[in-house]
């Protein structure tokens, strides 16, 4: 475009004879024309400042405050900070108010790795930093299966388990920051297993706000030892007690339970709570129906047993069952109690009955056992030894029939003498 304004500017100047006025005149105009944008060009590179391209911000970061801080120049306009995840893989922008010369951020967790970068206005240029904050340490040395439980509204319980490269004298220590007043507090009581803390005990939670900031490191003679942290939130790890004063009224042909909402760590609305119902069948009740539940049961009615217990609205994580309550008609009860004993009794009667007949029958068999019959030998073995069936015949004949002969002999006498 400028080179065809040029041509014709130029073709006009050719067009009027020298030493005409009107040719000066126009040949003013165009020298303006073309001078014009060289001195605005001109007079935009002399208002940028030079920037030095090796300076740095000299970007610092506290992960107890969650605070990334720079040095500061009073030419910067405008910026951001901007924090990334590596483990999510998540990232979180915030602006930067006014002049400061810090970005604040909400507690994270950041054992996976993170990485800060600082971006700033200066002079209508950019110009940014990056900060990478790791966990430093031999990997697999961290706490493993870290959780926590709060119960009875004031107590809570967490646990964690020895990493699986940690070394034989690894300890580890619990650092619990409240995520509003940022106030950080150690665990007053380990729990041990073998000398190394894998627990604690916390008897006092009132000082924790809605988000809580857990932070386990660890010492070793041996090696570096990596941090575990997490963020949670103490409603969601809360576990609800039973609810109180559980009452059952019946009439003839319905029963009206009411019940009143437990303590919690922190006051809450009926609609806050959800509660199941143990009563022959699990029933589930919403807080929103103030507390109590009406069902129909006819007169009579058989003995019930009622149990109850309480979770939050959002989440299923129900809490322990409340005492069993037991309600219904005692008659009743004391009827089919009647029934079951006659019914034992006739069992009873019928089996001994049964039993003095079995007996009986033994005995008479004892008594008048069965003749025996006559066994005929010549009918059953057909083939006799004829000779010697006699033979044993003679032979036992002669010797029934034995006898002792006594001989006598007579002796002759001589005469007397004289």
């Amino acid at each position: 475009m400028w080179g065809q304004r040029d041509t014709a500017r130029r073709n006009a100047v050719l067009a009027h004879p020298a030493g005409c006025p009107r040719r000066l005149l126009t040949t003013a105009l165009l020298l303006s024309l073309l001078l014009d944008p060289a001195i605005l060009l001109l007079r935009e590179h002399q208002d940028l400042p030079a920037l030095d391209q090796n300076a740095s911000l000299h970007v610092t970061f506290d992960p107890k405050t969650m605070t990334l801080r720079w040095d500061c120049r009073e030419n910067i306009t405008s910026g951001e900070c901007l924090m990334t995840m590596h483990k999510e893989n998540s990232r979180v922008k915030k602006g930067i108010k006014g002049k400061e010369c810090r970005c604040t951020f909400q507690d994270h967790s950041l054992h996976g790795g993170v990485s800060f970068t600082v971006k700033v206005n200066i002079g209508q240029r950019w110009i940014s930093e990056t900060l990478v904050y790791s966990n430093p340490g031999v990997e697999g040395t961290a706490a493993q299966n870290f959780s926590c439980l709060i119960y009875n509204a004031d107590f809570m319980n967490c646990t964690w388990a020895k990493g699986q490269a940690a070394p034989n004298d690894i300890q580890y220590f619990l650092y619990i920051r409240d995520s509003k007043k940022k106030i950080e507090r150690e665990c007053p009581r380990y729990l041990s297993d073998s000398g190394t803390h894998v627990g604690c005990h916390l008897q006092n939670i009132s000082g924790l706000s809605f988000y809580s900031y857990f932070l386990v490191n660890g010492t070793s003679q041996k090696s570096g030892i990596q941090f575990f942290d997490s963020v949670l939130m103490l409603k969601e790890i809360e576990r609800y007690n039973p609810p109180n004063n559980i009452t059952v009224y019946c009439n003839e042909s319905h029963c009206f339970i009411q019940w009143e909402k437990p303590r919690t760590r922190k006051t809450l609305s009926d609609r806050e709570f959800q509660y199941q119902l143990d009563i022959q069948r699990q029933i589930v009740v919403s807080g929103d129906l103030g507390n109590k539940y009406n069902f129909p049961s006819p007169h009579p009615r058989a003995t019930h047993t009622l149990k109850m217990r309480t979770a939050d609205a959002r989440r299923a994580e129900w809490g322990t069952w409340s005492q069993p309550v037991q309600f219904g008609s005692e008659e009743l009860e004391s009827s089919l109690v009647h029934v079951y004993v006659l019914v034992v009794l006739g069992t009873l009667v019928c089996g001994l009955m049964l039993g003095c007949l079995f007996k009986r029958f033994l005995a008479r068999h004892s008594l008048f056992p069965p003749i025996p019959r006559i066994k005929d030998k010549l009918n059953e073995n057909q083939h006799v030894d004829h000779e010697s069936l006699w033979e044993k015949f003679t032979h036992d004949a002669g010797k029934a029939d034995r006898e002792d002969v006594l001989t006598v002999e007579e002796v002759a006498q001589g005469p007397a003498s004289g």
